[in-house]
């Protein structure tokens, strides 16, 4: 059984997206952004392997939307996708932390996969000269909230709108 490396996993956050979402911390990035408030997730086997189904079954006994975030998930992503398809079937809503660019994952075959399932990207690294308390669901002036549905459906990349 495919497995992830997950760091934690906070229930019923409201600070990775709208409303109550289930937030899963997954290990390893290799960005070491200054200033990051999560620098314990950058090794590549920090925290604990947990497989699809127990993070599905976490998902399921929370019953609120799913954000992923780390470190950077995307660098676990064939397993990532997979899981992603399994919180799509459940019809929950799901966000992404990156700090790739919204543009360097469109145009990486590995990475893109990604995108037939997440509804928003919150895309950049963190850049502490950018850092702004103020900004809502990111830590820096030059990330994005990249809307990938409308993406989808349009191919124009356009910022999440605030829907609450």
């Amino acid at each position: 059984m495919k497995s992830l490396r997950v760091v934690d996993i906070k229930d019923g956050t409201t600070v990775d997206g709208p409303g109550f979402r289930t937030s899963i911390y997954f290990g390893g990035c290799e960005h070491h952004c200054v200033g990051c408030h999560n620098q314990s997730t950058w090794p590549p086997d920090s925290g604990e392997l947990m497989t699809i189904s127990e993070l599905i079954g976490i998902v399921k006994e929370n019953d609120f939307n799913v954000t992923f975030s780390g470190g950077d998930p995307l660098l676990q992503i064939d397993t990532l996708v997979e899981l992603a398809v399994e919180i799509k079937r459940l019809g929950k809503s799901l966000w992404c932390y990156t700090g790739y660019t919204f543009e360097s994952i469109v145009n990486s075959s590995r990475l893109s996969p990604i995108l037939e399932y997440v509804d928003v990207i919150v895309d950049g690294r963190f850049e502490i000269h950018n850092r702004d308390t103020k900004l809502l669901f990111r830590g820096s002036g030059n990330q994005r909230l990249i809307d990938v549905g409308h993406w989808r459906a349009t191919g124009e990349t356009i910022l999440w709108q605030q829907d609450f």
